[in-house]
């Protein structure tokens, strides 16, 4: 009996020092490898080409821009490289106003990149003399082609104008737009439940927004009378990403 365990203990011991003289198993080591994206655009728009540019061909490229925004074939861009070459200057196409809205991304609604698009925003996308000048900056002194007003559907500040909201500085905002409202000739239910009525609404206070930026500035009326800029109205589709030009 003694013999045996004796036995059994060396064949543990060899084992043991078998299973100690292995090495660790080695984690696979994957060298990181450059991949270069074919058609990465990397410039950005010089003012040669944004002297080019006409008001409808930068309409032209913002609904081909948002065609692949909804197909979800956004062009690749290195935007670090877009960085540094737009660092001491930029010639964008357009200036384009929009809801503060989070689900309204405009840029990528519209596939553009850095230096692309000159962007305000502000609840309910109406104009003030803040908004009035930076359009102004754009087109007179930028070079700028293009002012696109840009509503959206369910918008919030639209069904809060519709509902009258009484709110802090909520309240005075919400007078830019209540004549928007006003405009609507709607028999039915004029309330922020009624989808249709909020649509016929945001609609029009695009309409109205762009009547207020020609009577506001006489700059960016004259620019657009000699044919220099377009001012234009949209709807921003949350529920399929779609652009509708008015």
């Amino acid at each position: 009996m003694s013999k045996l365990i004796n036995i059994s203990m060396s064949a543990l011991m060899v084992l043991f020092l078998i299973a100690c003289d292995q090495k660790p198993p080695v984690a696979e080591v994957t060298e990181a490898v450059d991949i270069e994206v074919k058609g990465v655009v990397e410039d950005v728009l010089t003012k040669a080409q944004q002297d080019a540019l006409t008001p409808d061909s930068v309409i032209k490229t913002l609904q081909e821009g948002n065609e692949r925004f909804v197909s979800n074939d956004l062009t690749a861009r290195d935007h670090s490289m877009q960085v540094r070459k737009s660092t001491l200057a930029q010639f964008p196409k357009a200036i384009v106003l929009s809801c503060v809205d989070s689900r309204v991304p405009v840029e990528d609604v519209f596939d553009r990149g850095i230096g692309d698009l000159f962007v305000a925003r502000v609840a309910g996308n109406f104009v003030n003399e803040d908004i009035l000048g930076s359009m102004e900056f754009a087109c007179k002194v930028s070079g700028s082609k293009l002012v696109l007003v840009m509503g959206h559907e369910h918008c919030g500040a639209v069904k809060a104008a519709i509902d009258d909201v009484k709110l802090g500085n909520i309240t005075s905002m919400l007078q830019k737009i209540i004549p928007a409202v006003k405009l609507v000739d709607y028999e039915g239910d004029k309330s922020s439940k009624n989808q249709e009525f909020v649509h016929m609404v945001s609609e029009s206070n695009v309409k109205n927004t762009i009547e207020q930026i020609r009577l506001k500035s006489p700059i960016l009326k004259e620019m657009e009378d000699n044919g220099e800029i377009k001012i234009v109205g949209a709807l921003y589709d949350m529920d399929n990403g779609k652009v509708t030009f008015l």
